[in-house]
């Protein structure tokens, strides 16, 4: 009835002003009603196919990971798939989509039995044990990286302390553990503490401000600098004036059309994002510019160079950044590329990335390559055996049909989480196999 009304109303509205002596055209109007800002709506030849096809691979070991991160809190590290069904939403398999489908899809990583009474079980393969092992290991080389990461999030943010549990968000894409908010934040008392407010909220707070510290990555990678050097060592932030690497897709020729616009901003000296900003009028081009300088480090801090969006919008205050976040990372296309891949978008720093692959990859990259490796094997259903030599009591709809859904419907997830299990980011575009996303978008 709405639809109609509209109709009508336009049907009337053309009717009125189509005549010689009106300046509104029947095209122009036209084009007025279908211009879209949406995300989803963007030109394809400023789609980069090669960042989409990260994001999907991204989602997908996501949600493996956070199974093998909720076996790892039991005490045997196995658990019951009836068990595992509670944790539906965090990885986004709606039903009638089994669990133990899900899990199958990985037997490289994932084993299945089924105990005496004919209970169906998971637990961690041997090389998922290794894979738990090393990750262990890596955590704990890279911790003293994670803590100076830390730090510096906090010496950006407006009070110098930030919320624990926003800081959740970033755990994984910074490396830190699991029982990072029980235990990890409380062994470098020199460098942050945590603190109450009135209202028992926690927020971790910067003790010690390092002047080495105080120095974006773009100025070490133009500049030369090194925390090492004695000339940082006093280095007070201040206004910069460096350049933002640029990367576009190689079909996108309109480039040119602005290049002056991009000359200018790039010129355009900004306020560091360590240095105060209290002074900054919200939406002067002084203030978005150093917006997309706090935005260019925060990314390069991240493991992989991405982050889901709504992260983002959660650090508004904390770091002085515009209300209409998404705006900004759209309107500097070729700085930050934002992937469309479900409702929950993705923001990636482009120059960090040549195709789909990250230039330099930090230990916890290449750990999730390895664990990516063993996702999605394709192979035959295999009986699944039991503790003794009882009949097996198989489940006719999981192991009868030779087939398997190649494509598995995500549904849309609309509430945020912010405990330590539901800092998985979920998707709410359709599931792929890992063999079939490298030509998912081969004709798009």
């Amino acid at each position: 009835m709405a639809a109609k009304l509209i109709k009508m109303k336009t049907l009337s509205f053309f009717k009125a002003n189509n005549n010689a002596n009106n300046p509104i055209s029947h095209f122009s109007l036209i084009r007025s009603m279908t211009t879209s800002k949406r995300v989803q709506d963007r030109s394809e030849k400023k789609r980069i196919h090669d960042l989409e096809i990260t994001t999907e691979k991204w989602k997908i070991i996501s949600k493996v990971l956070f199974l093998i991160e909720t076996m790892k809190q039991e005490p045997e590290q196995i658990i019951s798939v009836r068990s595992l069904d509670q944790y539906r939403r965090q990885i986004n398999l709606p039903k009638p989509h089994k669990i133990s489908d899900f899990l199958r899809k990985s037997p490289k990583l994932f084993e299945l039995y089924k105990d005496q009474k004919g209970v169906l079980w998971c637990g961690l393969t041997r090389e998922a044990e290794e894979l738990v092992e090393e990750e262990e290991r890596i955590l704990e080389v890279t911790s003293e990286k994670a803590v100076e990461y830390v730090c510096r999030l906090l010496m950006m943010s407006v009070d110098k302390r930030i919320k624990l549990e926003k800081i959740a968000h970033f755990r994984r894409d910074l490396g830190l553990p699991y029982d990072f908010r029980k235990n990890w934040v409380f062994k470098y008392p020199e460098n942050f503490r945590v603190v109450k407010d009135e209202d028992e909220v926690e927020f971790l707070e910067l003790v010690t401000w390092n002047p080495s510290w105080a120095i974006t990555e773009l100025e070490k990678k133009v500049l030369g600098l090194s925390t090492l050097d004695d000339s940082v060592k006093d280095h007070v932030p201040g206004l910069l004036s460096l350049a933002f690497p640029m990367k576009f897709p190689p079909n996108y020729k309109k480039v040119y059309r602005y290049g002056g616009q991009i000359d200018n901003f790039q010129k355009r000296v900004y306020l560091s994002p360590y240095a105060d900003a209290s002074e900054l009028t919200a939406g002067s081009q002084e203030f978005d510019k150093r917006a997309v300088a706090v935005m260019h480090e925060m990314l390069s801090f991240m493991n992989e160079k991405r982050l889901v969006t709504d992260h983002l919008t959660h650090f508004r205050r904390e770091f002085v950044m515009p209300q209409k976040l998404m705006r900004l990372l759209l309107k500097h296309f070729g700085i930050f590329y934002v992937s469309e891949r479900g409702k929950r978008f993705s923001v990636f720093l482009t120059e960090a990335y040549e195709g789909s692959e990250l230039i330099e990859k930090c230990p916890m990259a290449i750990w999730k390559e390895k664990v990516l490796r063993l996702v999605g094997y394709r192979g035959r259903k295999k009986k699944i055996e039991t503790f003794d030599d009882l009949p097996d009591m198989e489940d006719r709809d999981l192991f009868e049909s030779d087939s398997e859904e190649d494509i598995l419907s995500i549904a849309p997830v609309q509430e945020e989480t912010l405990n330590a299990h539901d800092d998985v980011s979920c998707s709410e575009h359709s599931e792929m196999e890992i063999e079939d996303v490298c030509s998912a978008y081969k004709d798009t």
